[in-house]
């Protein structure tokens, strides 16, 4: 006697039993699954113990976050308080999201790295906070802070931070590079 094979549409597509397919018995497995979670979470919260976590976000913040969470962006200072970041354009260049914009700017006075960013602005509605800004970052420039406070908006054009927030919220200047010290101007020399 010949089996015939059904050849299935995709390699991976799934087989149904017959008790999966009558959907009753899996829905009531469902169910069960959703209503032990609940009555345990509210057995603990009942009884004083930690149980499900929930945080009234503006107000609260989880005491349980990592310590290496990807929050808020920052850019580091230099001494003098302007930004240490050359707009070398390495962070936007990275973005897997294309959500950081730098227009550079040139300052011959500044001899050591003459380039600074005259414009520097993310655009939080877009941003995956994956962190490759900071580690494509060769000057140390730019950091992701625990926190995000001010993030959530209803407005789309307050999720852009600009480099006066960036530079002004949290600020920091523990740079691992520091900039340079810029040179005493030159005196004349003056020969008898």
């Amino acid at each position: 006697m010949k089996v015939s094979y059904v050849r299935k549409r995709y390699w991976n597509e799934p087989t149904m039993s017959l008790w999966e397919r009558a959907y009753l018995p899996e829905i009531l497995r469902g169910l069960g699954i959703t209503s032990v979670v609940f009555l345990r979470n509210m057995w603990r919260w009942v009884t004083g113990r930690k149980g499900a976590l929930t945080t009234f976000y503006p107000e609260e913040t989880r005491l349980d976050y990592a310590p290496l969470n990807r929050g808020k962006h920052v850019l580091t200072q230099r001494p003098d308080g302007k930004p240490q970041c050359i707009a070398c354009n390495m962070c936007a260049t990275v973005c897997p999201a294309k959500v950081i914009e730098i227009e550079a700017g040139f300052d011959p006075a500044d001899v050591a790295h003459p380039k600074f960013p005259i414009r520097f602005e993310i655009d939080y509605s877009r941003c995956v906070f994956c962190g490759l800004c900071v580690e494509a970052c060769p000057e140390d420039a730019i950091r992701m802070a625990r926190e995000t406070p001010g993030l959530p908006s209803a407005d789309r054009h307050d999720m852009w931070l600009g480099l006066e927030e960036l530079l002004s919220w949290n600020p920091q200047r523990d740079v691992a590079k520091p900039y340079p010290a810029a040179a005493p101007p030159a005196q004349p020399a003056i020969t008898p």
